[in-house]
């Protein structure tokens, strides 16, 4: 089996982390692929950001030309998993999503701790479009901004504890979810520092992803997730003639 993860922005680094958190929770036999767009902003953190690294998530997905099983969203949040799904009948998801549902299996309520307040809205929406919004508690922010928690972990996880602790006290959740894959390298951290289960987005995103597959489920065709009508794209991609399709 092998499954891609792909990062939303442009951060090799952090696309290392997020394919060793992803290979480390992998069953024996699954071929984790980490990728990185090839355009986009360093960090996402904001609609604009969001939108375009949906259309660079995309466009690195249809670059790849070996065969693939499943494709994992690596950005918390973020725009882009129903255009995934319209061009892929392979299963795709987002680790948005992948974390909530996880969560629910864990307690009554969780909450999602993550980046910079500007992220909040947009985590907000996606739990709500996703049907995941009832059992959320809060979504809260740390303040730190995307590449602060490479730039300085142990001050990353001191502020993540915090708020996750914040979040039992406060909230009553029983559960907490990481809100951004740059934080999957200090997971194991904060599990033991947090008394209540801690979902990492990506590690959740694999699992379900692999359930997927081994179940022999593929993404619907049959109305929202049809594949793109065949048209001109004018100047699209750029640099490339136009195409139809």
């Amino acid at each position: 089996m092998r499954i891609l993860v792909v990062n939303v922005n442009t951060t090799e680094s952090m696309t290392g982390a997020i394919g060793r958190q992803a290979a480390a929770v992998a069953a024996p036999g699954t071929d984790i692929v980490p990728l990185t767009p090839d355009f986009g902003a360093e960090s996402v953190e904001g609609n604009y950001e969001s939108h375009l690294a949906a259309v660079a998530v995309m466009e690195a997905v249809r670059a790849f030309r070996e065969p693939f099983d499943a494709v994992i969203q690596a950005g918390y949040g973020e725009h882009g998993r129903e255009g995934l799904q319209e061009l892929l009948d392979v299963p795709v998801v987002d680790i948005t999503e992948a974390a909530a549902s996880t969560a629910q299996f864990l307690g009554r309520r969780y909450s999602v701790v993550t980046t910079l307040e500007r992220a909040v809205p947009l985590i907000e929406d996606r739990l709500t479009l996703a049907g995941l919004a009832a059992r959320c508690a809060s979504v809260r922010a740390t303040g730190l901004g995307v590449l602060e928690l490479e730039r300085d972990p142990a001050a990353a996880l001191e502020a993540i504890v915090a708020c996750c602790e914040d979040v039992v006290a406060r909230d009553r959740a029983e559960v907490v979810c990481l809100g951004c894959a740059g934080m999957a390298d200090l997971q194991a951290r904060v599990v033991a520092r947090v008394g209540v289960p801690v979902v990492d987005g990506v590690a959740a995103a694999v699992t379900v992803a692999e359930s997927l597959v081994r179940l022999g489920l593929r993404t619907s065709k049959a109305g929202a997730f049809a594949p793109p009508r065949p048209k001109h794209f004018k100047n699209w991609p750029p640099g490339r003639p136009a195409s139809r399709n």
